[in-house]
């Protein structure tokens, strides 16, 4: 089963995290501040990250940013602080999900169990996918932009090669909803719009020529 590292300085939510991810057969190896896990990084990884923002040495968006230079592995957030902002940023360097405290263990279980899903590849992927100047590899999980790697979160991968398995098709944002983030997310509609941005960024600066447009009012496609 999967490995999770969960960092929180709180001992209890440590704990409880470790409780109800073991319930459903995940490892589970907890630590209370970035250095412990940076430290523990250097012989082994996990299969998932659950960061508290608020460490005692550090803090989770430092910390997510440097275990995105190394590693695409999935991030979840979990912290008491939940502002839109602190949300929006998490988000954009990179974690795949934001849960804010005080939060119910069954639904970061649940979230968890959600991004895991999002990463198996489809029994029949197929192996190659190729957009004008962009090719996307689906079971390795990669998009080369003109021959040069992109970096993807687990997230914009998922929501780009959606969009690309069916170009010039209009999807609405409940739809990308519904289809990326699952049946049972409950976030607002403007995660949508916060992982278009970035893609559309990470692939223009590699000078891509497929279009991530906005169908005003409506979602997304993908126009070739």
């Amino acid at each position: 089963m999967a490995i999770i590292w969960v960092v929180d300085d709180e001992k209890n939510i440590r704990e409880l995290i470790r409780r109800y991810l073991e319930k459903e057969n995940y490892t589970v190896r907890t630590f209370k501040a970035a250095e412990e896990l940076e430290n523990a990084l250097v012989n082994s990884t996990p299969d998932m990250f659950i960061l508290d923002i608020m460490l005692p040495d550090s803090d989770g968006l430092t910390l997510c940013r440097k275990i995105r230079e190394q590693f695409n592995l999935p991030v979840i957030f979990v912290s008491a602080r939940g502002e839109e902002f602190d949300r929006v940023l998490g988000l954009e360097i990179g974690a795949d999900d934001y849960l804010a405290k005080p939060f119910s263990p069954r639904e970061l279980v649940l979230r968890v169990n959600t991004v895991f899903r999002r990463l198996q590849p489809e029994d029949n992927p197929a192996a190659q996918l190729s957009l004008k100047n962009v090719t996307i590899h689906t079971e390795q999980r990669k998009v080369l932009v003109n021959g040069e790697d992109v970096t993807f979160t687990g997230k914009e991968f998922d929501l780009f090669s959606f969009l690309a398995a069916t170009p010039n098709r209009p999807f609405s944002r409940q739809q990308l909803l519904e289809s990326i983030w699952g049946y049972d997310y409950e976030g607002e509609e403007r995660a949508v719009d916060d992982t278009v941005k970035r893609i559309r960024k990470k692939i223009r600066e590699k000078g891509s020529l497929p279009e991530l447009s906005t169908v005003w009012g409506f979602g997304y496609r993908l126009d070739v």
